[in-house]
């Protein structure tokens, strides 16, 4: 018995290793396939709703379509548009911040040829100038994305029918009822989750703007954006804002200081205290777990795969939680703050 065991779990691990390379390999299409995926989580309900209201399904799926891809194409080109303002401007900043560090340096005995080892100007330039091809490239996914997104919504309302054909009324209601509570949780879970980024990002950018930052707005967009991966996402986002204050005001330190408190203040309060409310406790991950997700999906497909990390662990969750044979890994997956709550209390 142990020996089977064993073997189900090397063949398991073999088989998520063969799974990993198949969607490094197939990036180009899996990716797009996984977006629309989480989407349809999304937009299901409304498709739902406007039937109920005896909107064609094909009329209702064509509308959300049409006015997602003009949100998209508006957002892309706001966010385009203001990210290459800051990187038309960024030799001169970083020309200024290697001069301040320099003269850092001098002042502890460091030699000026030190920092040339960790100069990542010329890195970020390059990756920066080559904004235009990844817009581009975003662009052509996100044609994928919607054709992959179009024919799961054509298919969504039929899945209910196929089931009381393929399965008995009692089994058929049973896996009817566990598809509406993982599609009701992934979908709350993601727009919640969207909406939070959202708010982050207004909030940076508002109180960037006030402080005087330059390029509050491109700021903002970067909060957005980083704001889907924990805890490293905001530290990453909150770093540029403060450089940018740091190289304005040198050598006064105080109105850095006051941009990173401000950053900090929105990212404790939002992160700790709107979060948890809005989530709830069944949706915390465990931090170990997000940290398993963000290196596996980072290194499949890069940053998408890291902005894509969370939302993916929170649907896998959500779908173990509703499966009794999985049930375990959901557990184990979650942060383990309620359980700890209610074995207290039962104690």
């Amino acid at each position: 018995m142990d020996k089977n065991r064993a073997a189900t779990v090397f063949l398991g691990i073999l088989a998520l290793v063969a799974l990993g390379a198949v969607f490094k390999a197939a990036k180009g299409v899996v990716l797009p396939l996984v977006v629309a995926w989480l989407l349809s989580y999304l937009f299901s309900p409304l498709v739902r709703f406007l039937e109920r209201k005896r909107i064609p399904p094909a009329l209702s799926i064509a509308a959300i379509i049409v006015t997602f891809l003009g949100v998209c194409f508006q957002s892309v080109a706001f966010m385009y548009d203001k990210i290459m303002l800051f990187a038309n401007a960024f030799p001169r900043y970083y020309s200024r911040l290697m001069g301040l560090v320099n003269a850092a340096g001098e002042n502890f005995g460091i030699p000026p040829g030190f920092w040339q080892n960790f100069d990542l100007g010329p890195k970020i330039a390059s990756y920066l100038l080559g904004l235009p091809a990844s817009a581009a490239t975003l662009l052509m996914n996100l044609f994928l994305v919607m054709i992959f997104l179009v024919f799961i919504l054509l298919g969504a309302p039929y899945l209910e029918y196929k089931l009381r054909y393929a399965l008995s009324p009692d089994a058929a209601k049973k896996v009817q009822k566990a598809i509406d509570s993982v599609s009701h949780q992934i979908g709350r879970y993601l727009s919640t989750l969207f909406f939070i980024s959202l708010s982050t990002g207004i909030c940076v950018w508002l109180a960037l703007a006030l402080l005087r930052v330059d390029f509050a707005v491109t700021w903002g967009v970067l909060a957005f954006v980083l704001n889907f991966i924990p805890t490293l996402g905001s530290i990453a986002a909150s770093i540029p804002p403060v450089l940018v204050a740091l190289v304005k005001s040198y050598p006064s330190l105080g109105h850095p200081l006051v941009v990173a408190a401000a950053l900090l203040v929105i990212q404790v309060t939002i992160g700790n205290i709107i979060t948890p409310k809005l989530m709830g406790d069944r949706l915390n991950l465990s931090p170990v777990g997000v940290l398993v997700f963000l290196l596996f999906w980072g290194w499949l497909w890069g940053i998408p795969g890291a902005l894509l990390a969370v939302p993916i662990a929170a649907t896998t969750r959500i779908i173990c939680e509703n499966v009794d044979s999985l049930a375990f890994i959901g557990v184990m997956m979650g942060s383990g703050k309620n359980f700890k709550k209610n074995l207290t209390v039962a104690s």
